[in-house]
């Protein structure tokens, strides 16, 4: 079972892929992170990005059992992953289920005129769940 740095290393083998890190979304720091960093900076991408992971994994309205599941702390969020585009990049962030409290995710950018983000979303998830942390 691959740790972070090989799961983010199998992260930039992803056609288009730019940088990939591994982010903890209460902190808002970057567990490992490889290539280029959105804006020059991981630690800044890793602080903006886990802010709105933290807002979608918390919200009530995207739980699919509305306030009392949005509401049960450890528990993996609901949400499987999120896509925020550019007009020339794609952020794809995979929430990863972790045996304490799953409070970290995948990101990836890619081009988005090079990336495939079908492919990319498969392959982070198949990622997530072999992800070996600790």
């Amino acid at each position: 079972m691959p740790g972070i740095d090989e799961s983010l290393l199998e992260a930039m083998r992803l056609p288009g892929a730019r940088g990939a890190s591994l982010v903890d979304w209460i902190s808002g720091l970057a567990l490992g992170a490889v290539g280029e960093a959105p804006g020059g900076d991981w630690e800044a991408t890793a602080a903006e990005t886990a802010e709105l992971a933290r807002h979608v994994a918390e919200s009530v309205s995207l739980s699919a059992g509305g306030a009392q599941a949005a509401a049960e702390p450890g528990k993996a969020p609901e949400v499987e992953d999120l896509i925020a585009t550019t007009a020339d990049t794609y952020h794809l962030l995979r929430f990863v289920s972790t045996p304490f409290d799953s409070t970290v995710f995948l990101h990836l950018w890619l081009g988005r005129h090079d990336g495939n983000l079908a492919l990319a979303r498969i392959r982070l998830a198949e990622m997530a769940e072999l992800l070996v942390l600790g």
